[in-house]
């Protein structure tokens, strides 16, 4: 081989050594917000309990629970070990996007569309989350490639390897497998060139991740209303606000849609593949919507390399130094961005909630023989999970609990019915409380507020982002 050709051939190097440098600067600097918290609840239960989960809510995320429940046997639960898969993730992803630039295009689309994926705000926000979407966006990519090459030259081996892929994808995100209606555009649209049999072999490659995902997605079925109870109804304006949600800037996202449709007008019919992996998953999640509360822009991560694609088409027709300005501008544009996800990963970025400096609050000034006690306990923010996180085997004894999140099968624990029993032998009680609160008693409800009130006075109060921590004496 020539050195044009090796030169080629290695390209996928520089996205990927890139994109792993930009994803990997300041990956523990944000605390993990809710989702990752869930993410660590999960993977530190045994087997058993993370079967009991599945069952019971988050059945479609129970297969990368139990994937991370592994990683953390081997590397522990820090910030930077729980979001370095999908550091790794993004960094191959970057790869990946190049070499199938390469293989439908060529080589300068392929590399300009790794190295603009690389420095996208949305890869590093998701590259530096403890949640699923960067394997999916892998995985997505991979499958593409991979049904690329076993378009070009079939043999059972190549769809195999999709099979393979696709049943991955479908573990790790349901909703990635809208992708898969871009994969039948594509079969289809080869039957007048291509060998015979080809539509054939991809419905039979499919096969093995129907059987494999039937029961997963019946079972994540009956648990929609549980699970995606705090999404709201799609609304036209929200396809508006997609590219902003996805590459995590409203202008990034703004220039990458603008590429894309440039590169997509330049590419013509070539365009087909990577243009319909865009559209045709936005699409069917927005019609999905309309029915049933189900959109929600992250779910979507996994098209972003695909609009890198044509944006990197684009691109291509000046030369190569003034494309590769381009892509720095935009890298450029998403500085202030990168900060703010570096910062905090609640979105919106004014809803964070300072788990950490809570726990530090508690450590610093507790005692022997403290309580802890969590208001509201059953929400979505976690609190008992984020103070648990930060504290470990620190933390103040949870006196008011009966059942934890493992026995549960949930993500919430369920406290006693008698709080004042419960509180009974307790002098000091940490009160977390969500919010902003000068009267942090008055904000707990119930009759656990009642045994607070009852027997408690606040001696001093913390005011934290997005919450309070009062603690009590009797």
């Amino acid at each position: 081989m020539g050195g044009p050709d090796r030169t080629g051939r290695l390209v996928w190097i520089v996205p990927t050594l890139l994109t792993l440098t930009v994803v990997l600067a300041g990956i523990d600097h944000a605390q993990p917000w809710r989702d990752e918290l869930a993410t660590w609840s999960a993977a530190s239960r045994s087997p058993a309990d993370l079967v009991r989960l599945a069952g019971t809510i988050d059945a479609a995320t129970s297969p990368y629970y139990l994937f991370m429940h592994a990683w953390v046997a081997v590397f522990g639960d820090s910030v930077t070990a729980l979001r370095l898969p999908a550091a790794l993730a993004m960094a191959a992803t970057a790869g990946l996007t190049t070499l199938l630039g390469q293989r439908l295009f060529d080589t300068r689309v392929g590399l300009l569309a790794g190295l603009l994926f690389a420095v996208l705000p949305g890869t590093s926000r998701y590259g530096q989350e403890a949640r699923p979407y960067a394997l999916a966006t892998l995985l997505a990519v991979l499958a593409t490639l991979l049904l690329v090459e076993a378009l070009a030259r079939p043999g059972w081996t190549r769809w195999a390897g999709y099979a393979a892929v696709v049943a991955a994808l479908g573990l790790t995100h349901l909703v990635a497998l809208t992708l898969l209606a871009a994969h039948a555009v594509a079969v289809l649209t080869t039957r007048r060139t291509g060998p015979p049999n080809r539509q054939l072999r991809w419905v039979l490659a499919l096969l093995p991740s129907a059987l494999l995902l039937a029961p997963l997605v019946l079972l994540a079925r009956t648990q929609r209303s549980r699970q995606l109870d705090w999404v709201q109804a799609v609304r036209p304006d929200d396809l508006a606000a997609l590219p902003g949600g996805v590459a995590q800037s409203g202008v990034v996202g703004g220039v990458l849609v603008g590429l894309a449709a440039l590169g997509a007008a330049r590419l013509g019919r070539r365009a087909l593949l990577p243009g319909l992996a865009v559209l045709l998953p936005v699409l069917l999640l927005f019609a999905a919507g309309l029915a049933v509360p189900l959109w929600v822009p992250r779910y979507l991560v996994f098209v972003v390399p695909f609009a890198c694609l044509l944006a990197g088409a684009a691109l291509t027709a000046v030369p190569l130094p003034p494309a590769l300005a381009v892509v720095a501008l935009a890298g450029l544009l998403g500085l202030p961005d990168q900060a703010a996800l570096r910062r905090t990963h609640e979105w919106p970025r004014n809803a964070t909630v300072d788990y950490r400096g809570a726990a530090r609050i508690v450590a610093d000034a507790q005692r022997p023989g403290d309580a802890v006690v969590y208001s509201p306990r059953e929400s979505w923010l976690f609190l008992d999970v984020g103070l648990a996180y930060h504290l470990g085997e620190r933390r103040p004894r949870d006196v008011l609990v009966v059942e934890d999140q493992a026995r549960r099968g949930d993500l919430w624990a369920t406290e006693c019915a008698r709080p004042g029993e419960c509180l009974a032998g307790v002098d000091r009680v940490w009160l977390v409380v969500s919010g902003r609160r000068d009267d942090p008693l008055a904000a707990v409800a119930g009759a656990k507020g009642d045994a607070l009130r009852d027997g408690f006075t606040v001696e001093r109060i913390w005011p934290r982002p997005g919450l309070t921590v009062a603690l009590l004496t009797r």
